[in-house]
C-alpha cells in the first residue's frame, strides 16, 4: 500500500484529505507542522509528501531544503 504524508497545520484540512486518500486505498500519514513532519518523513520513507507551505515552527520552503 502507498503510504503518503500529508504535512499540513491546519486540522481540518489535514483530516480531509487523509480521509479522502484512506478511502482511495492509501495509507495516510499526517504531521500538524514542518518539524514533526520532516521528522516523520525520515523515519517513515513515505511514496509521496502534500507539503504545506506555511506552517509553524518549520515553513514547507524549509522542509524541502
Amino acid at each position: 500500500m502507498e503510504r503518503i504524508l500529508i504535512i499540513e497545520d491546519e486540522t481540518p484540512m489535514r483530516t480531509a484529505l487523509a480521509d479522502l486518500l484512506a478511502a482511495e486505498g492509501y495509507r495516510a500519514l499526517t504531521a500538524a507542522d514542518g518539524e514533526s513532519g520532516l521528522e516523520r518523513a525520515l523515519a517513515e520513507k513515505p511514496d509521496l509528501i502534500l507539503l504545506d507551505v506555511m506552517m509553524p515552527k518549520l515553513d514547507g520552503f524549509a522542509v524541502c531544503a
